[in-house]
């Protein structure tokens, strides 16, 4: 049985999503933030030294980073759905979005959060993260151009990866510069199966 070790109002979301759309089996053991730092508790260090989510467990498999999760799920589990198949270009394009979601996406992002906490003394680095943060967005923008989901008709597991940049993105105030985006995720929240994880997962500020 594959169990997803859930941190609140986190990356996890997503593997839940997946799970759903794909129909298999799961348990949910649910972990809560600190409420003062935000931080993951230390129970999740019992799983992972990390002590990160997203984190699947899968028998006497652990594993830990959310590109890597869905790629074994689908691997493992999905008897070739929510994938292209491996001996064409398009599944090229599906590990791109798989390794590209945190590779380089999210940096940017993510610096913008941390910079944005000290105040004036982050401000001397705003231009260029807001540069870059401007840049991978339209990236993202264009790559959706004609498109529902990223690689055609319907979702994959790049979907589920990427999907988390839009969120922060729209946390941020930034999709309705992006319209391909915001009607992206507007699609994977009108999912059923995404309704499912939600509900499944409980409180998620960020698929608000």
């Amino acid at each position: 049985m594959l169990t997803v070790h859930h941190l609140n109002e986190s990356r996890s979301q997503r593997i839940l999503w997946l799970l759903e759309e794909l129909g298999l089996p799961y348990e949910i053991k649910f972990y809560s933030r600190d409420a003062t730092t935000r931080l993951a508790p230390p129970e999740l260090k019992a799983v992972h030294p990390l002590g990160k989510s997203p984190v699947i467990t899968d028998g006497d498999m652990t594993v830990i980073e959310s590109g890597a999760i869905i790629d074994y799920i689908i691997r493992r589990h999905a008897d070739g759905r929510m994938a292209p198949n491996p001996s064409t270009p398009a599944f090229d394009h599906y590990q791109q979005w798989l390794h590209y979601a945190e590779g380089s996406a999210m940096l940017p992002l993510m610096l913008n959060m941390y910079v944005s906490r000290p105040g004036e003394g982050g401000a001397p680095l705003a231009p260029r993260i807001e540069s870059e943060i401007a840049n991978h967005l339209s990236y993202v923008e264009q790559s959706l151009a004609g498109r529902d989901f990223l690689l055609g008709g319907e979702p994959t597991g790049a979907d589920a990866q990427m999907s988390f940049i839009p969120e922060v993105a729209k946390a941020m105030g930034k999709l309705p510069s992006y319209p391909n985006m915001a009607a992206w995720i507007e699609r994977i929240h009108a999912r059923p199966a995404w309704k499912r994880g939600l509900e499944k997962g409980g409180p998620y500020a960020l698929g608000a």
